[in-house]
Protein backbone atom coordinates (compact mmCIF):
# COMPACT_ATOMS: atom_id res chain seq x y z
CA UNK A 1 0.00 0.00 0.00
CA UNK A 2 1.43 3.72 -0.75
CA UNK A 3 1.21 5.80 1.38
CA UNK A 4 -0.25 9.23 0.45
CA UNK A 5 0.30 12.60 2.10
CA UNK A 6 -2.26 14.71 4.23
CA UNK A 7 -0.74 18.18 2.26
CA UNK A 8 0.23 18.55 -0.96
CA UNK A 9 2.07 21.32 -2.24
CA UNK A 10 2.81 23.53 -5.31
CA UNK A 11 6.13 22.85 -6.77
CA UNK A 12 6.88 26.96 -6.60
CA UNK A 13 5.96 26.97 -2.94
CA UNK A 14 8.33 24.10 -2.28
CA UNK A 15 11.07 25.74 -4.32
CA UNK A 16 10.53 28.93 -2.13
CA UNK A 17 10.21 27.41 1.40
CA UNK A 18 13.54 25.25 0.57
CA UNK A 19 15.02 28.86 -0.70
CA UNK A 20 14.25 30.28 2.92
CA UNK A 21 16.59 27.46 4.29
CA UNK A 22 19.51 27.38 1.69
CA UNK A 23 19.26 31.41 0.30
CA UNK A 24 17.33 33.16 3.38
CA UNK A 25 19.54 31.93 6.40
CA UNK A 26 16.53 30.17 8.49
CA UNK A 27 16.80 27.10 9.70
CA UNK A 28 14.24 24.89 9.02
CA UNK A 29 12.27 24.78 11.99
CA UNK A 30 11.56 28.68 12.07
CA UNK A 31 10.74 28.57 8.58
CA UNK A 32 8.60 25.87 8.90
CA UNK A 33 6.75 28.12 11.37
CA UNK A 34 6.38 30.81 9.21
CA UNK A 35 4.94 28.40 6.61
CA UNK A 36 2.72 26.46 8.58
CA UNK A 37 4.25 23.18 7.45
CA UNK A 38 5.97 20.65 9.34
CA UNK A 39 9.30 21.21 10.13
CA UNK A 40 10.40 16.88 8.36
CA UNK A 41 8.55 17.70 5.55
CA UNK A 42 10.81 20.91 4.83
CA UNK A 43 14.17 19.01 5.81
CA UNK A 44 13.38 16.27 2.78
CA UNK A 45 12.60 19.18 0.83
CA UNK A 46 16.13 20.58 1.26
CA UNK A 47 17.84 17.09 1.23
CA UNK A 48 15.84 16.94 -2.42
CA UNK A 49 16.99 19.75 -3.34
CA UNK A 50 20.70 19.09 -2.31
CA UNK A 51 19.90 16.17 -4.18
CA UNK A 52 18.43 17.75 -7.14
CA UNK A 53 15.24 15.59 -7.11
CA UNK A 54 13.10 18.51 -5.39
CA UNK A 55 10.85 18.59 -8.75
CA UNK A 56 10.08 15.16 -8.61
CA UNK A 57 8.48 15.23 -5.65
CA UNK A 58 4.79 14.52 -5.80
CA UNK A 59 5.05 13.63 -9.50
CA UNK A 60 3.95 10.02 -8.63
CA UNK A 61 0.58 11.02 -6.62
CA UNK A 62 -2.71 11.22 -9.08
CA UNK A 63 -4.41 14.51 -8.74
CA UNK A 64 -7.47 13.78 -6.57
CA UNK A 65 -11.31 13.10 -7.80
CA UNK A 66 -13.67 15.55 -7.50
CA UNK A 67 -15.36 12.59 -5.05
CA UNK A 68 -12.63 12.88 -2.95
CA UNK A 69 -11.66 16.53 -3.08
CA UNK A 70 -15.52 16.71 -1.92
CA UNK A 71 -15.39 14.04 0.91
CA UNK A 72 -12.09 16.30 1.58
CA UNK A 73 -13.95 18.92 1.95
CA UNK A 74 -16.98 17.58 3.62
CA UNK A 75 -14.47 15.99 6.55
CA UNK A 76 -13.00 19.71 7.15
CA UNK A 77 -16.51 21.15 7.14
CA UNK A 78 -17.65 18.41 9.71
CA UNK A 79 -14.34 19.11 11.79
CA UNK A 80 -14.90 22.58 12.22
CA UNK A 81 -18.86 21.77 13.12
CA UNK A 82 -17.78 19.09 15.77
CA UNK A 83 -15.36 22.28 17.55
CA UNK A 84 -18.39 24.68 17.00
CA UNK A 85 -20.57 22.12 18.87
CA UNK A 86 -17.99 21.53 21.47
CA UNK A 87 -17.80 25.01 22.36
CA UNK A 88 -21.52 26.24 22.74
CA UNK A 89 -21.79 22.86 24.83
CA UNK A 90 -19.09 24.67 27.33
CA UNK A 91 -20.57 27.98 27.03
CA UNK A 92 -24.37 26.38 28.07
CA UNK A 93 -22.75 24.39 31.00
CA UNK A 94 -21.01 27.31 32.16
CA UNK A 95 -24.08 29.75 32.20
CA UNK A 96 -26.16 27.14 33.41
CA UNK A 97 -23.93 26.93 36.66
CA UNK A 98 -23.96 30.78 36.55
CA UNK A 99 -27.95 30.68 36.74
CA UNK A 100 -28.42 28.22 39.27
CA UNK A 101 -28.93 29.58 42.96
CA UNK A 102 -26.33 29.88 45.42
CA UNK A 103 -23.33 28.96 43.47
CA UNK A 104 -21.96 32.64 43.07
Amino acid sequence: MVKRSNGRYSKEFRNEAVKLVIEGGLTAYEASRQLSLPKSTLENWVRAHKAGKLNDIGSESRPLTEVEQELARVRRELSQVKQERDILKKAAAYFAKESLPGTR
